[in-house]
């Protein structure tokens, strides 16, 4: 994958993030949506985190938004993925639109085959694209999960997709009957869903 091309999915995956939270009351963005304290804003405030430091600390190419992962205790509660009282929501947001704007500007001034290197990886030593890569994945992947949390509170996960905000409650409903009807046959089956053993 080219380094535009990386970038390209990686503004695409910042824009569902975002999306995903506009518009959202602050109480609902902060509480946790799931057993395990899974929220919308501390989703934002982790990605923000985690790119920051790859592309800063990582691949080097230095930033004035300062060091926020050397802030968190990760190891203790998780703290890069909630916001505490005092923080502020938008400053979450802001930063996670300037570390955008930092990548962008990174993608365009690092020399190809640019040198990172990641002390927790397996292997450390890599490259700046490959980084790259690994935050398309990683935006991905949480993108994904802001979308299905804000579908839970309000219906509107992924309402800027026309052919799916065009449909009214009513065919939802029913869409949803259908797929329960074809599930109820396995409700007492005792059946299990595995995957081969060696693909995950």
């Amino acid at each position: 994958m080219s380094r535009a091309m990386s970038l390209h999915y990686l503004q695409r995956g910042h824009r569902a993030v975002l999306r995903a939270v506009h518009g959202v009351e602050e109480y609902d963005a902060r509480r946790p949506l799931t057993p395990t304290g899974t929220n919308l804003l501390g989703l934002v405030k982790h990605l923000a985190i985690v790119e920051l430091e790859y592309v800063a600390s990582c691949a080097g190419f230095r930033s004035d938004l300062g060091t926020p992962w050397e802030s968190t205790t990760e190891e203790e509660d998780d703290s890069d993925l909630w916001l505490a009282a005092d923080e502020s929501a938008q400053a979450v947001i802001d930063l996670y639109v300037a570390v955008g704007e930092h990548t962008a500007r990174a993608c365009a001034e690092l020399p190809e085959d640019s040198p990172a290197k990641v002390p927790w990886w397996s292997e450390p030593d890599t490259t700046f694209d490959h980084l790259l890569v690994h935050l398309v994945s990683e935006t991905a992947q949480h993108a994904g999960h802001l979308e299905i949390l804000r579908e839970g509170l309000d219906g509107q996960g992924d309402s800027w997709d026309e052919s799916r905000s065009e449909r009214d409650a009513a065919w939802w409903a029913a869409l949803n009957e259908r797929i329960t009807a074809a599930a109820e046959p396995f409700r007492d089956a005792g059946s299990v869903v595995t995957a081969p053993a060696d693909s995950f």
